[in-house]
């Protein structure tokens, strides 16, 4: 049986056992060569002929210093490639000898060294045997160092060289050979023993959680939205299981091979269900936890596992301008917050001639990653709700309805445009108003107000929530969340001059001493309006009025007073459900004499139930597509564009 390095078994055992007795026997004869030659007085006599071969191997200190200058200017054949290298080197010879190992019974035994009395059995003509390897004689340690083609090397004269210094160096590199595979210990005991066999390494641990982001549909974002995931993880959770089920959730479950690839090839995109599911399923009626629900607590948890949505509101008087601005990323989407909301709600007074054109260019800003759920007018009233994409499915049928506050009914500039639906179980009813102009006419104000929380019919087939704490006489009691946005016309009670001068003193952010004389903050403390209500703290400058394309308040005769009358305020059924995040202007749209306000706020969903009428995926497609279209447009004149300004800066020298 040879070994991996081409050695037989046999000869390894004993080559290297005669190295170490030869390297004994050379220090003791140098030894007796010292002391002879004191005795005879400092006459070196050749060695005899009967001396043993230890004694024959022994040089005098002048050869050893003849053979030393040989040996110097000598030329040497090349050296062949180090064994221990090779035998790492070799996988094919190491596969082999990794299979003969574990072929042959375990090394534990302390009686048993089976391994290696297969490479002794050749060279011993007795039978094998089970038992314990029998010693190499020291015959076999000469003959096998003799026999050893690589153990001596041969001098220029064709006699072997038996110096101290090359059998040393021959054994260190040869049994350095076999350090990899002898154990440190392996001749102890007078038998060698070869290393144990190591136990595999454990195999790496199997991710458990099969809910790879492949897989998601919910929150789901494009590749230049990528960070997303990781900051809405820490900020609002918003990363969660797609899975359909609670059973499949969480990282205690664990697939087979199989079910993991036919789930990655055929559920790639759409979110996999289990098909007892499906059965289970009830999409009439439904309860508060049950966990086939489409509105109830676990399908709320999958999208929001806060339970907290971001809205943003928005109210713009257009002053009926038929130019739109050219772009409304600075209003639809601030750079401030890091990441869009989940629902757009924009209401108008006094819009553009072209209400179409307006909703289109809506959707061409949001992109495709958000459908018109609904829009109403009422005259040059607008109001335009767009949701994600993917939530469409967990709203109600959308309810609107319409108030004329002035007393000719047919002249809609004035009054108030109110639309209700369902998300989950959270009812939201979103209002947007223009009062009674005029810088003293607040009582006409205040009863616009009352008009139109008693007018507003709201809701009307869609169950109100919690009907207990609803009153017939206010429509802002029928719901959960109340966002109430428009032109109030509430003005600043101070003349115009004192205002320049507050407004060139403060910077934009303190407008606190403005603030002291504006009505709506007055007469909302009384509680005479917008009772319930609350509003974000104004760290912006007063949004009317302002020279058109210009930055500068009113430059005309009548030179009115800069006033807040853009305003946007909100209400609860639960306390702390709604928090305001920003409130803010957009003065860059400057196509009005109305600067855009808007505000962005988190709001608390609960789960509901399934027995309300759906709207079931309802939204506007002719507007999406033409939106996206117009998008798509956009983007290759704007690349067209790059391309000839990079073409037309190219010059050439004649």
């Amino acid at each position: 049986m040879s070994t991996p390095n081409g050695f037989p078994q046999h000869s390894r055992v004993c080559l290297t056992r005669s190295m170490e007795g030869g390297a004994v026997q050379d220090l003791q004869a140098k030894k007796a060569g010292k002391a002879a030659k004191k005795e005879a007085g400092g006459d070196g006599a050749p060695p005899k002929i009967g001396t043993p071969i230890s004694e024959t191997l022994k040089l005098l200190p002048e050869e050893l210093k003849a053979n030393m200058k040989i040996k110097s200017i000598t030329p040497r054949p090349p050296r062949k490639p180090r064994l221990e290298r090779a035998a790492s080197l070799d996988e094919k010879s190491w596969r082999k000898w990794r299979r003969f190992r574990t072929s042959q019974e375990s090394l534990t035994d302390p009686n048993e060294t089976s391994s290696s009395n297969g490479s002794l059995q050749e060279a011993s003509p007795s039978p094998p045997s089970r038992g314990r390897a029998s010693p190499c004689n020291p015959c076999c340690q000469q003959d096998s160092l003799h026999s050893s083609p690589d153990a001596l090397e041969a001098s220029p004269g064709g006699k072997s060289r038996g110096g101290a210094s090359d059998l040393g160096k021959r054994a260190s590199e040869i049994s350095s050979a076999f350090g990899g595979l002898l154990r440190g210990k392996g001749f102890a005991g007078g038998k060698p023993r070869l290393a144990q066999i190591m136990p595999a390494r454990p195999l790496p641990p199997m991710e458990l959680n099969v809910a790879s982001h492949s897989l998601r549909t919910a929150n789901r974002i494009d590749s230049d939205c990528l960070d997303y995931r990781h900051y809405s993880q820490h900020k609002f959770g918003r990363v969660s299981s797609s899975l359909s089920d609670s059973r499949l959730q969480g990282n205690g479950t664990l697939y087979d091979n199989c079910s993991t690839d036919s789930m990655k090839s055929t559920f790639s995109v759409l979110t996999p269900i289990r098909a007892k599911d499906v059965r289970s399923r009830s999409y009439l009626e439904g309860s508060l936890l049950a966990s086939g629900a489409l509105m109830g607590a676990e399908e709320l948890s999958r999208y929001f596992p806060n339970r907290n949505m971001g809205i943003f509101v928005a109210t713009w008087n257009m002053q009926g301008q038929k130019e739109l601005p050219v772009n409304l990323d600075d209003f639809l989407l601030p750079t401030d917050p890091d990441f869009a909301q989940d629902m757009y709600v924009i209401g108008v007074q006094e819009g553009c001639p072209d209400r179409r054109e307006w909703e289109i260019r809506l959707q061409e800003t949001l992109g495709p990653h958000y459908v018109l759920l609904h829009s109403a007018a009422h005259g040059v009233l607008y109001m335009s709700v767009f949701i994600r994409r993917d939530l469409i499915w967990f709203c109600s049928e959308v309810e609107y309805a319409t108030v004329t506050t002035r007393i000719v009914s047919q002249i809609k500039t004035k009054g108030a445009l109110g639309i209700s639906f369902t998300f989950f179980g959270t009812s939201f009813l979103f209002i947007t108003s223009h009062f009674t102009s005029g810088d003293s006419k607040v009582n006409e104000r205040k009863l616009d107000y009352n008009k139109t929380i008693q007018a507003l019919t709201l809701p009307k087939n869609v169950p109100d929530t919690n009907p207990y704490r609803s009153s017939s006489s206010d429509v802002t009691t029928r719901f959960d969340e109340v966002f109430w946005f428009g032109d109030f016309n509430f003005r600043l009670n101070k003349d115009r001059e004192t205002v320049d001068s507050i407004l060139s003193q403060n910077p934009d952010t303190d407008v606190s001493k403005l603030l002291v004389y504006d009505q709506l903050t007055s007469e909302m403390s009384r509680g005479s309006i917008f009772k319930g209500f609350q509003e974000a703290d104004i760290h912006f400058r007063p949004s009317y009025k302002f020279d058109i394309g210009k930055d500068s308040y009113d430059t005309t005769s009548k030179q009115r007073t800069p006033s807040y009358t853009d305003r946007v305020v909100f209400r609860s059924r639960y306390k702390d459900d709604i928090q305001a995040v920003k409130y803010s202007s957009c003065p860059v749209i400057k196509t009005s004499d109305h600067r855009p306000v808007f505000a962005l706020f988190r709001v608390k969903v609960r789960p509901g139930r399934d027995n309300i009428p759906l709207a079931a995926g309802l939204f506007d497609r002719d507007l999406y597509l033409i939106g996206i279209r117009r998008r798509a447009t956009r983007e290759l004149l704007k690349r067209r564009e790059q391309k000839d300004q990079r073409s037309s800066s190219i010059c050439s020298i004649s």
